[in-house]
């Protein structure tokens, strides 16, 4: 007797395992962010994150912090499916189309080209909140230096 789930057909022996780490991996990359970037972000080292993004299960705190760094929900990681989204976007359905509500599986958007605009706009902000600390920063150093002139000049 066969069992089938609503993954169009497939009997639940043929249905993978989701890894959690390819997921963070991949929506990692379509967002554009460096690996090196969401490890610091989460306060962890680039191997740790490394590590992680090769684990097929994360506990779900890690997975909580992660989601929000990346700005989509830990539900958004989990049902991250590269050939879903690939296929939402050529047919440009919408989780207000029933009939595919469960094949695409995505619960928290409209269309997938707004969680990429939302991922594109949180990574610009955060962008532009670097660059202007290290504009603080550099107008901070050039202070500094002005003063420390000013105490050299003070000894002579």
């Amino acid at each position: 007797m066969l069992i089938f789930t609503r993954s169009m057909g497939k009997t639940l022996k043929d249905i993978k395992p989701v890894h959690l780490g390819n997921n963070v991996r991949r929506i990692r990359e379509i967002i554009g962010m460096k690996q090196y970037a969401l490890a610091e972000e989460c306060g962890w080292s680039q191997q740790q994150m490394s590590k992680l993004e090769n684990s097929e299960s994360i506990d779900p705190e890690y997975l909580e912090l992660i989601a929000g760094k990346l700005g989509v929900t830990s539900g958004f990681i989990k049902n991250f499916n590269e050939e879903r989204a690939i296929y939402v976007i050529q047919h440009g359905i919408t989780i207000k189309d029933t009939a595919h509500h469960n094949y695409v599986g995505y619960q928290n958007i409209n269309h997938p080209s707004d969680a990429f605009l939302d991922f594109f706009e949180k990574f610009i902000y955060n962008y532009e909140n670097k660059i202007q600390s290290i504009e603080d920063i550099s107008r901070v150093v050039l202070s500094l230096a002005e003063e420390v002139k000013k105490l050299k000049k003070g000894k002579n």
